[in-house]
């Protein structure tokens, strides 16, 4: 009786499609999370190659829904970064996040810190951890001062 542990991997085509039939992948996700499979890479490439010019595997789909998942809970600096990170090329992350060219960072900033917090920073410290939140998901300084100027809060450090 063979064990599971010897059966042969499965090609790199039926492995991807079944992953990529979970979930909307990267091009260099599912190439990774093949590789970890022990599937070998010149079947990895033909496979994803294939895939491509099926249409069911696609970077620019793959950023759009990352840019649009993320829109209004993070900035743009924040969503570029991810692209950046998940290996999207630079072309295909800047047409991704055109999308948010019509979006006013301000706002979803000014919603996005009134869903967290609701009120303005009591004292310095609670001033502080408000700004950070929001420089951490990918607003600029600017824009987080002007968020807390708006809430009522006496901030006159702006650095921009």
């Amino acid at each position: 009786m063979r064990d599971a542990r010897d059966k042969p991997p499965p090609s790199a085509r039926a492995a991807a499609i079944r992953m990529l039939a979970r979930r909307d992948l990267s091009r260099s996700e599912l190439q990774r999370r093949l590789r970890t499979r022990g599937i070998a890479e010149a079947g990895i490439v033909e496979a994803l190659d294939e895939l491509e010019r099926l249409g069911w595997l696609s970077d620019a789909r793959y950023a759009q829904g990352v840019v649009a998942q993320r829109a209004g809970r993070y900035g743009k600096r924040a969503i570029a970064r991810d692209l950046v990170d998940r290996k999207i090329a630079p072309e295909v992350a800047r047409e991704a996040l055109g999308a948010l060219e019509s979006r006013d960072e301000l706002a979803d900033a000014i919603a996005l810190w009134s869903r967290r917090f609701g009120q303005p920073p009591q004292d310095d410290r609670e001033k502080g951890r408000q700004l950070r939140f929001l420089m951490a998901r990918g607003y600029s300084a600017s824009i987080a001062f002007k968020v807390l100027r708006a809430a009522g809060a006496d901030v006159d450090d702006d650095p921009g």
